[in-house]
């Protein structure tokens, strides 16, 4: 019994409406937090106090313009020019958050600049909460591992540092481990570590742990070398008994590895890169001055090409065999145009056949 089709026609209004969505808006996944939000804002606050700063300096009069800008300086007039250039028209959640804290930016403005000098900490840590200080993170602004004035060591970043996200745990640098970022990694060394600082340094190439920078400090060498007369050392893999590329390849040993390339296309083996290092040539090819170089068949002494009239054309490894432009060809000569047309009028016509009587 076939199963009843009314169920899968009724995916089909489903997946037309699927198809008909807008895509989601580009950008979408970066949307800043509430925090990103409001350190732009400071941010433009901050440089619009800049940009006002000498506004309404004439020049000239010293006492008047001590008088006028002192009264500028803390004025609601260039508050309001500020304000009017913190967001763009287009800037829609800029104006919509301006819109709804401009009470509280005013307040500073007015009354609480002087005790509260840092706008940032008082307007996005402490009144919105929105934010946390560096070094401090989640909803509590609690202290990051290792403390807020060096989390994680400064090896480190602090999961929601700044922030009212995060747990605080450290995500190390390249080259550090362990809870605080204060440990080296395998392939780095303690360079220098005292109560506050811990700093690890890249170990040789040929060590896979290390007490310092030389070949010669490896506790343990990387793959790809050995320990030689106290030091770690190159193995040459294509020096091996058995090679380890194919017979169309030759061997370059690197650091610690080595690569297979392909031998030059008219080699048979090879040893090196190009046509001087192959083993054998292939045919067509032959040793000349060193290397494998193509054999010019037509100019052999030997001809290549027997029929008579025909052209002779050397290809790389070979040769071929054409009649001249206007040539009839046959199976043993390549026939001139006016040759051909005496041999087709001269060819006997079969006589036409008796009837019985």
């Amino acid at each position: 019994m076939h199963p009843p089709r009314r169920a899968a026609l009724g995916l089909l209004p489903l997946l037309l409406l699927l198809l008909l969505l807008p895509p989601p808006a580009p950008g979408a996944a970066n949307k800043p937090t509430p925090c990103q939000r409001c350190r732009g804002l400071v941010d433009k606050f901050n440089q619009g106090m800049v940009d006002t700063a000498n506004k309404n300096f004439g020049g000239g009069n010293t006492a008047w313009e001590e008088k006028t800008l002192s009264k500028y300086e803390f004025s609601e007039i260039r508050l309001l020019e500020i304000l009017e250039g913190l967001c763009e028209s287009s800037d829609f959640e800029c104006n919509q958050m301006l819109e709804a804290q401009e009470e509280h930016l005013e307040a500073w403005w007015l009354q609480l600049k002087n005790e509260y000098p840092d706008l940032f900490e008082w307007f996005c840590v402490k009144t919105l909460k929105v934010c946390c200080l560096p070094g401090t993170y989640g909803p509590d602004c609690l202290e990051c591992q290792g403390g807020s004035q060096r989390p994680c060591s400064g090896n480190g970043h602090c999961s929601g540092d700044g922030s009212r996200q995060g747990d605080g745990s450290c995500r190390c640098h390249v080259g550090y481990q362990g809870a605080l970022c204060a440990d080296c990694m395998d392939g780095y060394f303690s360079s220098l570590r005292n109560e506050t600082h811990s700093f690890c340094t890249a170990c040789d190439e040929s060590c896979k742990t290390c007490s310092g920078p030389t070949n010669r400090d490896c506790g343990e060498c990387e793959v790809g070398w050995v320990l030689e007369e106290d030091a770690c050392m190159d193995v040459d893999e294509c020096a091996a008994e058995t090679p380890p590329c194919s017979a169309a390849q030759f061997c370059k040993n690197v650091n610690g590895s080595y690569t297979c390339e392909e031998c030059d296309s008219s080699c048979v083996g090879c040893t090196g890169e190009g046509p001087g290092n192959c083993k054998e040539c292939i045919p067509g090819y032959a040793r000349e001055l060193g290397q494998c170089a193509d054999v010019d068949e037509c100019s052999l002494a030997a001809k290549a090409c027997v029929r008579k009239n025909e052209n002779c054309y050397n290809t790389p490894g070979s040769y071929v065999c054409v009649c001249p432009d206007g040539f009839e060809e046959t199976e043993d000569a390549c026939v001139p145009p006016a040759e051909a047309e005496v041999t087709e009028e001269e060819s006997p016509t079969q006589p036409p056949a008796h009837e019985d009587l």
